[in-house]
C-alpha cells in the first residue's frame, strides 16, 4: 500500500514568504483586500481573451459614472495615480504637446493650491507633484482665511487640492467653501477621497457638492489593491483619458501617463467590486464583525493585565465606539508583556498574525479576518500573554 502524497507547500512558502492573517484592516503593504468569488471569477474569465483596453476603460468608466452619479469616470491604478493623472489633466487640458512635455510645465499653469494645515498632514502631495506641479500653500501656521484662499486662487493655478478626510482639520476652510471660491475663479477642485466610501452614498457626495475630480481607491471597497478610479467633469475625465497609458505606442504623443499601465483584470475587477460594494448588505457585513469580536473575546477569557472592549478602528486610524469592527486590548502594568512585544511574537509565527499597535493598545481588526481565524488568533494571543 503506497503512502498518501505529501501535502504541497503553499505558493507563499514556495516563494519563501509567510502567509499573513491580516488583523490590521485594509493596507496596501498587506495586499489590500480579498476579492469576492464573483470578482475573482470575472478576472479569470477576462484572462482568457484579449480586448481593446481603450474600449474597456471607456465602458467601465461609463458604468462607474452611473454608479457614483458623476458625469464621467476612469479606472486608474489606485487613488495615488488618480491624483497624479488628475492634476496632470488639469494642467494640460488634453493638449498633446503639453501632455508630452510633463513634468516640464513651462508654458502652462503648473501650480496647485493646497491649504497649509492639510499639506502638513497629507503624504500625497508627492503624487500631485509627479506631473511637475508646484504645491502652493494657502494660509500660514495659524490656518487659512478666505482672503488667503482667494489670493492663492487669483493667480489662476491649475487646480486646488482637497484631501477630504482632512476637511475638519483645525485652521482649514471646509470643502464647500473651497468649491465656492474655486468656482468664482474658474479653478478645478480635485478631491482625494481614497477611503471615503462608507456609507456608500458618501461616494456621490463630492461631485454632488461641486468637486470637479474625485479620486477613490478600489481596495477600500474590496477591489484590487492596484485599482482605483477618478470621476467628475466629463471634459476633465477626457483629459485624464488622453494623458493615461493607452495609445503611447500607437498615438501621436508620448504622454506622461505611460507608467500608470493596468491590465484588463484590474480594470474589470475595479468596476465590478464597486458595483458589489454599492449593492452590499452593509448591516450584515457589520454584524459579522460584531460576532467575530464577541467570539474572540470569549476565547481569550480573562487575562491579567489586559482590558478588552469592542471598538471601531477607523480608516484614519483612530478608535471610536461604533460601528464595532475590532477587539481593543489595553495593556496595564500587570501584563506580562507589552503590546509591542506581543505584536512581535504574533508576527513571528507562521502564519504571521499582523495586528494594530499604538502605545499600550493592541487591536485585532476583523474587517480582513476570515470567520474562524479568531480561534487561532486567540490561541496565539494567549500563548504570548500567559
Amino acid at each position: 500500500m503506497s503512502s498518501p502524497p505529501m501535502p504541497q507547500p503553499s505558493i507563499f512558502h514556495r516563494l519563501g514568504v509567510k502567509p499573513v492573517i491580516n488583523a490590521c484592516g485594509i493596507y496596501t503593504d498587506l495586499g489590500g483586500s480579498i476579492l469576492s468569488p464573483q470578482v475573482w471569477a470575472a478576472m479569470t474569465e477576462v484572462n482568457a481573451s484579449f480586448v481593446s483596453l481603450p474600449d474597456l476603460l471607456d465602458r467601465t468608466g461609463e458604468l462607474i459614472a452611473r454608479l457614483v452619479g458623476a458625469q464621467a469616470a476612469r479606472v486608474t491604478p489606485g487613488a495615488a495615480a488618480a491624483i497624479a493623472l488628475g492634476v496632470g489633466a488639469c494642467m494640460t487640458g488634453g493638449d498633446g504637446e503639453k501632455m508630452e512635455r510633463l513634468p516640464d510645465t513651462s508654458g502652462m499653469s503648473g501650480e496647485v493650491v493646497l491649504q497649509r494645515n492639510q499639506r502638513l498632514r497629507w503624504k500625497y502631495t508627492r503624487c500631485a507633484a509627479m506631473p511637475g506641479a508646484r504645491i502652493v500653500d494657502a494660509g500660514d501656521p495659524r490656518g487659512t482665511t478666505r482672503e488667503q484662499l482667494d489670493a492663492a486662487l487669483s493667480a489662476h493655478p491649475a487646480a486646488v487640492l482637497v484631501p477630504a478626510h482632512l476637511d475638519a482639520v483645525d485652521g482649514t476652510l471646509p470643502l464647500a467653501e473651497i468649491i465656492a471660491a474655486a468656482r468664482r475663479q474658474g479653478v478645478p477642485v480635485v478631491v482625494d477621497a481614497a477611503f471615503l466610501n462608507f456609507p456608500p452614498e458618501r461616494m456621490r457626495s463630492f461631485t454632488a457638492a461641486g468637486a470637479d475630480l474625485v479620486c477613490f481607491s478600489a481596495k477600500y471597497f474590496w477591489g484590487p489593491n492596484a485599482g482605483g478610479f477618478i470621476c467628475g467633469r466629463a471634459d476633465l475625465i477626457a483629459a485624464v483619458a488622453a494623458i493615461d497609458f493607452t495609445r503611447f505606442e500607437s498615438g501621436r504623443y508620448r504622454v506622461f501617463g505611460r507608467p500608470f499601465k493596468m491590465d484588463r483584470h484590474t480594470i474589470v475587477a475595479t468596476a465590478l467590486a464597486l458595483a458589489e460594494w454599492l449593492a452590499m448588505d452593509h448591516h450584515a457585513r457589520l454584524d459579522t464583525y460584531v460576532r467575530q469580536v464577541r467570539r474572540l473575546a470569549e476565547l481569550l477569557g480573562e487575562i491579567p493585565g489586559l482590558v478588552s472592549s469592542a471598538k471601531y478602528f477607523t480608516m484614519d486610524e483612530a478608535f471610536e465606539d461604533e460601528p464595532v469592527n475590532c477587539l481593543h486590548l489595553r495593556f496595564t502594568p500587570l501584563a506580562r508583556r507589552s503590546a509591542a512585544d506581543v505584536a512581535t511574537v504574533l508576527a513571528a509565527g507562521d502564519p504571521s498574525i499582523q495586528v494594530i499597535v499604538e502605545g499600550d493598545q493592541l487591536a485585532v481588526v476583523m474587517e480582513t479576518v476570515r470567520e474562524g481565524d479568531e480561534r487561532l488568533i486567540a490561541e496565539r494571543l494567549r500563548d504570548a500573554l500567559l
